[in-house]
């Protein structure tokens, strides 16, 4: 057993400080090893295969001296230079292709030491700007040689044209970007046209990205077998008592502990957890609540810590109308995550 019985997530309400949302602009966990050289192509999808020999030549094209020239004196201009061509590249694909792999991958061959790299999600990037103000964060991302965006949000009008505005500043300053899409399908035809979409958000910033569309499925189950069915109420408190660093928690009562703590908040929620156990799993009741359990997923699914739970499947969690509806790619992949962090739970439980 256990030295102590398990946590509970809902007894937890962190608090991030501001250099911790900068320190922690880096590929997350999941991604700390994965390279251009460990993606692993479908034969069937030849735009996948080319995703890596765009990026690779892409990520040796940012060597050398930062493309505004820091460090040198500039007599005779207010402003570094913008270089000429595409800055960056905007990654346009399903759920499960590989793209937050790829988006790593370039994070990691860029030959640049990782203070002059950032990592992070487009929830992630806003929260940053929040916390430090606009101007200080241009500048504390302005000497970096690359900023890469992975879950590009197109659902908040007041959130995009602030990134927006950000990645202008960035751009001007001679850093490049490299984005993945997080698109409203039901608008954009199952993201087919997320690059136009998303060049549009952003008029300013269109010249600087070459579009680069990734086709495939969801990696994560092909060729593996279904996810394990939900466990009983006492298998998953007996597994929770028995792991160490294991949290225990009912699945209602976790919804409404989503709702008192803001998603920039999610990934300290976990910190120390080895497993996240869950009693009572059931459809989630509205769309604000779904959304919040998606980032938590993510989260989740960025440390690789695996989820036991009784209740309902995984792939019952979300009403016909919400997989259906303009918020549906975000759902597919939240369940496509806990599915795969369900079958890593499953050596928890004892045979």
């Amino acid at each position: 057993m256990a030295d102590a019985g398990p946590q509970a997530l809902c007894a937890r309400e962190p608090r991030v400080p501001a250099e911790r949302l900068v320190a922690e602009m880096v590929p997350p966990p999941r991604f700390d090893s994965v390279r251009f050289d460990t993606y692993d192509p479908d034969p069937t999808q030849p735009s996948q295969s080319e995703a890596v020999t765009v990026l690779s030549g892409f990520a040796a094209g940012l060597g050398g001296a930062h493309a505004s020239g820091a460090g040198k004196k500039r007599w005779f201009s207010k402003k570094p230079a913008v270089p000429a061509g595409p800055r960056g590249v905007y990654l346009d694909g399903g759920y499960g292709v590989g793209k937050t792999h790829l988006l790593a991958s370039l994070w990691h061959a860029t030959p640049a030491e990782p203070a002059l790299k950032a990592f992070g999600t487009f929830v992630e990037l806003t929260n940053l700007v929040g916390a430090l103000g606009f101007q200080q964060t241009v500048q504390t991302l302005g000497g970096h040689r690359l900023l890469c965006i992975d879950e590009f949000e197109l659902d908040d009008p007041g959130d995009t044209v602030l990134v927006s505005s950000l990645l202008s500043r960035l751009v001007e300053q001679g850093v490049a970007l490299a984005a993945t899409s997080n698109t409203l399908p039901g608008k954009l035809g199952e993201g087919r046209f997320a690059a136009a979409d998303f060049l549009r958000e952003i008029q300013g910033l269109s010249a600087h990205f070459r579009p680069l569309r990734i086709d495939g499925q969801d990696y994560r189950h092909r060729g593996l077998p279904e996810a394990p069915a939900p466990f009983s109420d006492e298998q998953v408190a007996k597994a929770a008592y028995a792991t160490d660093g294991a949290s225990l928690d009912d699945f209602p009562g976790l919804l409404e502990h989503l709702a008192r703590v803001h998603p920039s908040r999610y990934g300290a929620l976990t910190d120390g957890i080895t497993a996240v156990c869950l009693t009572d799993v059931g459809p989630v009741p509205d769309q604000s609540t779904a959304l919040r359990l998606v980032v938590l997923a993510d989260r989740l699914y960025d440390r690789e810590i695996p989820v036991l739970a009784s209740g309902v499947p995984f792939d019952r969690l979300f009403s016909d109308d919400m997989l259906n509806g303009g918020y549906r790619k975000k759902y597919f992949r939240a369940i496509s995550r806990l599915t795969a962090l369900a079958r890593d739970a499953k050596p928890l439980v004892s045979q």
